[in-house]
C-alpha cells in the first residue's frame, strides 16, 4: 500500500524515535510505501526537496518559520502551507498513487491538499486528531469567541473533518468533545487511536542513575519528580512553579526539562528565587533526555486549568516507558488523570489546587514505587504500543 503522510513536524529521519516516526517506521516494516511530506522552515536556508533515505520518500517543504516565531509570522506560514504543499505534491509526487493520506492535527490547514490527492488517486483518509484547533486558542485568550478569525477557522476545522474518512481520537473524552461539537459528524467514523510509540527497554543500574544525576548535579537521595517537555501558556507551568514554591518535604526534587515560549519566564523565576528543591534545564537531545529521565523517580504533566478541550499529552508515554508513576495536573476535561489513576500508575490533581497537589505528593513519597511503576509499564503495553495504531489504520482500507 502507498501512503502519504502530511505533517508539521519536521521529520528528518524515520530513524528517530516519536509518535510519528515510530508509526510510519511500522507501516515500512510492514512493506508499506511511505512517503513524509515535512517542513523545512525558511530559517534553515534549504529549498524543497525529495529525497529517498531508510525505505521511505521524503518530501521537504520550504516553509515560512512556524515555531519559536513571532505570531504574525507564525500565522502567515501557517495559512501558507495549503499551498506549499500542495505545490510540491503536485511536483514531486505526481508519479505515485497514493492509497492512503494519513495527517494530523495541527495543522487544520491542508484540506486541499488532501482533497487534492484523494480525488486524484481515490485514496482513503485518515486523520490523527492531536489538537482541537481553534477551541484551544480560545481557551488560551489567543484568539476571540466568533471573532473574524475563530469562524475562519472553524470552517476549515469542520471542513478536515468532512473530508477525513476516519478520525483517530487519542482517548475517548476526545471522541466525545468532537461528537457533542460537530453533531454533523457521522460517529461511526470517530475512533480512539491514542498517542502510540515502540518502547526502549532502558535498563540502568543503581550506579549508573547515580552517575547520571552526578552529571546534571541533581541529588542523589532524594525522589525526582521531571517535567519534560514543552514549556508554553497550554502547560499552565504558574502552577508548577507554585508547587516547587509550596513543597517544604526535604525528599523531593524537582527538575524541569525543556523548551518553549515560556522558558524564558521560569528562567527569570528561578533566578529570582533561587529554589533549593528544583533545577530547571534546557531542551536535551533525546538520547541524552532519555537518560536523564530513566535517572528520575516520577513523570509531572500540567496542563492549564482554562482547557475546555481535553488534551492528552504525549509526554505520558515517555514515562509509561520508563516505568514511573505519574502526577498530572489538569483541567477536568481530560480524562488523562483518570486514566492514569485505573491503572495504579500515579495520580490526578485539578490545576490550580495545591491542597490537593500536597496531599498526592504525600502519597507518592509513601508509596510502592517499583509497583506503582510496574503497573506504568503495563499501561503502556496494554494501551499505547504502535501495533495498535497501525492495525486500527490498515483496518479502514481494509474494511474498503
Amino acid at each position: 500500500m502507498n501512503i502519504i503522510f502530511l505533517t508539521l513536524v519536521e521529520i528528518n529521519s524515520i530513524e528517530e524515535r516519536g509518535i510519528y516516526q515510530d508509526l510510519l517506521r511500522k507501516f515500512r516494516d510492514e512493506g508499506h510505501d511511505v512517503t513524509i511530506v515535512t517542513p523545512v522552515e525558511r530559517r534553515r536556508k534549504i529549498s524543497t526537496n525529495f529525497s529517498k533515505q531508510e525505505g521511505v520518500s521524503i518530501l521537504q517543504v520550504k516553509t515560512l518559520n512556524i515555531q519559536k516565531t513571532n505570531i504574525v509570522e507564525k500565522g502567515i506560514g501557517t495559512l501558507a502551507l495549503e499551498f506549499q504543499y500542495l505545490s510540491a505534491v503536485k511536483k514531486y509526487c505526481s508519479h505515485k498513487k497514493f492509497d492512503l493520506v494519513l495527517y494530523s492535527t495541527p495543522p487544520i490547514t491542508l484540506g486541499k491538499v488532501i482533497e487534492y490527492i484523494k480525488k486524484r488517486d481515490q485514496a482513503r483518509s485518515y486523520l490523527l486528531l492531536k489538537d482541537i484547533f481553534p477551541q484551544n486558542a480560545v481557551d488560551m485568550k489567543m484568539i476571540k469567541k466568533d471573532g473574524f478569525l475563530h469562524r475562519q477557522f472553524v470552517r476549515k476545522e469542520k471542513k478536515l473533518y468532512q473530508i477525513s474518512d476516519k478520525i483517530g481520537c487519542m482517548s475517548q473524552a476526545n471522541v466525545d468533545f468532537i461528537l457533542k461539537h460537530n453533531p454533523e459528524i457521522d460517529s461511526r467514523k470517530v475512533e480512539v487511536n491514542p498517542n502510540t510509540i515502540e518502547p526502549v527497554d532502558f535498563n540502568y543500574s543503581d550506579d549508573q542513575k547515580i552517575s547520571i544525576r552526578e552529571k546534571y548535579q541533581i541529588p542523589a537521595g532524594k525522589k525526582v519528580l521531571i517535567y519534560g517537555g514543552n514549556l508554553g501558556k497550554p502547560q499552565g507551568l504558574d502552577f508548577l512553579l507554585e508547587t516547587i514554591e509550596k513543597t517544604d518535604s526535604v525528599m523531593i526534587f524537582f527538575l524541569i526539562v525543556g523548551s518553549g515560549t515560556e522558558f524564558l519566564k521560569i528562567q527569570k523565576w528561578f533566578d529570582e528565587n533561587n529554589p533549593k528543591n528544583a533545577k530547571l534545564l534546557q531542551k536535551l537531545p533525546k538520547e541524552d533526555y532519555d537518560q536523564l529521565l530513566a535517572a528520575c523517580d516520577a513523570g509531572l504533566i500540567f496542563l492549564d486549568k482554562n482547557f475546555t478541550i481535553p488534551n492528552f499529552p504525549s509526554r505520558l508515554l515517555s514515562y509509561l516507558e520508563m516505568k514511573m508513576p505519574v502526577i498530572a495536573a489538569t483541567d477536568p476535561n481530560t480524562d488523562i488523570g483518570g486514566i492514569i489513576e485505573e491503572a495504579e500508575c500515579g495520580y490526578k490533581v485539578m490545576a490550580g489546587n495545591q491542597k490537593e497537589m500536597q496531599e498526592k505528593l504525600q502519597l507518592l513519597l509513601t508509596a510502592d514505587l517499583k509497583e506503582t511503576g510496574e503497573n506504568a509499564g503495563k499501561l503502556l503495553l496494554n494501551e499505547y504500543m504502535v501495533d495498535k495504531s497501525y492495525h486500527l489504520i490498515i483496518k479502514e482500507i481494509q474494511d474498503v
